[in-house]
């Protein structure tokens, strides 16, 4: 599709609305204004209180055209001005490609991967929250269940916001290796198998790194409020591995107060008896055991090299250990999958009864193998009929849902949503999803993101991306010790 940009430049906003409104089409920016085929024309003017948006959409030989005003804020801030231009070209643009859908998005005109943080922004301003639900429809033309659920999330994120302080920090330690790779995966990480090589020098690194943060934390005075390792898959590693990684947080870091202290456990085929007895003698509260799905075909299919069984047993286990809640992680939308099976992998998931079940909805990037190879995948509206019936059952059984994102080439457009038991939502999910404090992050691919939210500031910092890049980045862990002294 030729897209022309008339009286802006407003490309990045126009291609989020476009993937959105058309998932796996192309937008082709041009510099003269198209007169055949299919084309949209995107003009901005300027009033004296307001932006005039209009977008012209010829499509299959139709021609819509809609126009939106938006008025300027009541603010010289020149973000928010932006924010104001971006609005008024993505809402006329909706507003033209939905004429060529057989349905309305569940999320309308929101593009972001954060829709809670508009929901949030709405209730700082002093609304309720069935006005905060009505503007999410009328402004963005969300559906009624998503503004509610966009809403439900922004109240828990409020709750935590009202508490944090500027020097709250959270440590996230990635390990980039798996027992094998999935077929939908697409982070960065390496199959045990292969890589095994890189472990041992990934390990001393990450050491370094550890105490080199925990250094900075003690120095500048920060508060920790959560640990998160996560991954790849972090009991892919041995039991002394695992057990090294955790003893260096320990040394590093003062954990016997830290309200929260999470580990992937991810495959349960990685979960042994002794790792899970590990994992919760070096302080760790919370472990994830994650199926994906409970369909045995599925799981072959996936190369997830476990059985259904495999996680009632290792759910059994961490029960048998004591002192952990238990997260699982399903996936909606996965090659061979049906509203039926999907189901059926809820109803047993529910029946092993985990405080916390987050419900993904499959995202085929471009690193993952399914994306290369091609599968035939359930359609949007049945991946859909599966989110919204985890909607409903986790609902019925007394989970809420309290964190929420999205991602880029997500079936039907949809969102990821962690749902939990009442006093069993995971604090470092919201830290970061929400970006209420400080997250500093150790290991390869690792992010930290330094934030003063009252400043309105965020400075990130980008660790190597890949472990053997990583495993030389002495010099580059230390700088990023120097620059949260000098943030804080």
């Amino acid at each position: 599709m030729k897209v022309y940009l008339k009286g802006h430049d407003l490309e990045f906003a126009t291609q989020q609305i476009y993937m959105c409104m058309f998932p796996g089409a192309h937008a082709e920016f041009v510099s003269s204004e198209p007169t055949e085929g299919d084309y949209i024309i995107s003009r901005l003017e300027t009033l004296d209180n307001a932006f005039l948006s209009e977008t012209e959409m010829h499509l299959g030989g139709r021609c819509v055209t809609k126009s939106v005003t938006e008025l300027f804020p009541e603010t010289d801030d020149s973000e928010e001005i932006k924010r104001a231009k971006r609005r008024a070209v993505k809402t006329s643009m909706y507003l033209s490609a939905v004429e060529f859908l057989p349905r309305k998005p569940a999320w309308g005109a929101l593009t972001g991967i954060r829709p809670s943080k508009v929901a949030l922004k709405f209730l700082e301003d002093g609304k309720s929250f069935d006005e905060t639900v009505k503007l999410m429809e009328n402004d963005y033309f969300v559906s009624h269940e998503r503004a509610k659920l966009a809403t439900t999330c922004a109240l828990r994120a409020r709750k935590l916001s009202e508490k944090a302080d500027r020097r709250d920090v959270s440590l996230y330690v990635g390990i980039p290796f798996c027992a094998s790779r999935c077929k939908y995966c697409s982070f960065v990480s390496h199959s045990v198998e292969k890589a095994k090589h890189l472990i041992a020098p990934y390990l001393e690194m990450l050491e370094r790194e550890i105490k080199l943060l925990g250094n900075a934390v003690r120095e500048a005075e920060l508060s920790l409020k959560s640990v998160y390792i996560g991954g790849g898959t972090p009991t892919a590693l041995s039991n002394d591995e695992l057990r090294f990684v955790m003893e260096c947080i320990a040394r590093s870091f003062d954990i016997n107060n830290v309200p929260e202290y999470t580990v992937e456990g991810g495959r349960p085929d990685t979960l042994s008896l002794d790792k899970i007895k590990t994992i919760r003698e070096l302080g760790a509260t919370r472990i994830s055991v994650n199926p994906q799905t409970m369909n045995d075909g599925i799981l072959k299919a996936m190369d997830r090299r476990h059985t259904a069984d495999d996680v009632v047993r290792a759910i059994e286990d961490v029960r048998k250990v004591g002192g952990l809640v238990i997260n699982t992680d399903l996936i909606a939308g996965l090659p061979g999958d049906t509203l039926k099976s999907f189901e059926s992998s809820i109803n047993r998931v529910v029946d092993l009864v985990p405080e916390n079940i987050t419900v993904h909805t499959l995202a085929l990037k471009k690193g993952s193998s399914l994306k290369r190879e091609g599968a035939p995948l359930p359609d949007g509206d049945v991946t859909a009929e599966m989110v919204n019936y985890a909607l409903s059952r986790l609902g019925e059984e007394g989970y809420v849902p309290y964190y929420l994102y999205r991602q880029k080439y997500m079936s039907g457009n949809l969102e990821n949503v962690g749902y939990s038991k009442p006093g069993f939502e995971n604090l470092y999910n919201n830290y970061i999803m929400d970006e209420l404090h400080t997250i500093l992050s150790a290991g390869a691919g690792g992010v930290t993101k330094l934030i003063d939210r009252q400043a309105g500031r965020i400075e990130r910092i980008f660790n190597p991306k890949y472990p053997y890049e990583y495993n030389n980045a002495e010099e580059k862990i230390g700088e990023t010790e120097k620059r949260i002294k000098e943030f804080f």
